[in-house]
């Protein structure tokens, strides 16, 4: 996928809700939880390792944003932040974005291990077995 087929670099202005000189933020199109935002920079990267220093500063100071809105708007418990990075681990498109995913108390019977459900058979460290 090249940056003129890329959905994140031909956004709406419409879907950003916050920016800076080198990252934007927008509400994930297919949420997992109210307030699911994504963090993107704003030159096409595949890799959270190949962005410079002044973008992952950008990105975090947008995430730090978007986290105090989804506090004032949703309330959530607690927040999952990930990035899947490379086909392996997961990513559909191949420009970086970050996810900031609210959590509710209650929207999983046993949020232990957060992230590392991403393998199942591995998440549960803390029942004998």
């Amino acid at each position: 996928m090249t940056s003129t087929n890329c959905p994140f670099c031909s956004l709406p202005p419409t879907r950003i809700l916050g920016s800076n000189a080198h990252a934007l933020w927008i509400r994930d199109g297919f949420p997992i939880s109210p307030g699911h935002s994504l963090i993107i920079p704003k030159r096409h990267v595949g890799s959270f390792f190949d962005i410079t220093d002044t973008e992952r500063s950008a990105l975090l100071k947008l995430l730090d944003e978007a986290q105090k809105a989804a506090m004032q708007e949703f309330q959530p418990d607690g927040f999952n932040i990930g990035i899947n990075d490379g086909q392996a681990a997961g990513q559909t498109v191949p420009h970086l974005h970050i996810h900031l995913i609210p959590r509710f108390a209650g929207d999983r019977t046993d949020p232990r291990g957060g992230v590392r459900w991403i393998i199942p058979e591995k998440a549960d460290y803390w029942t004998q077995k």
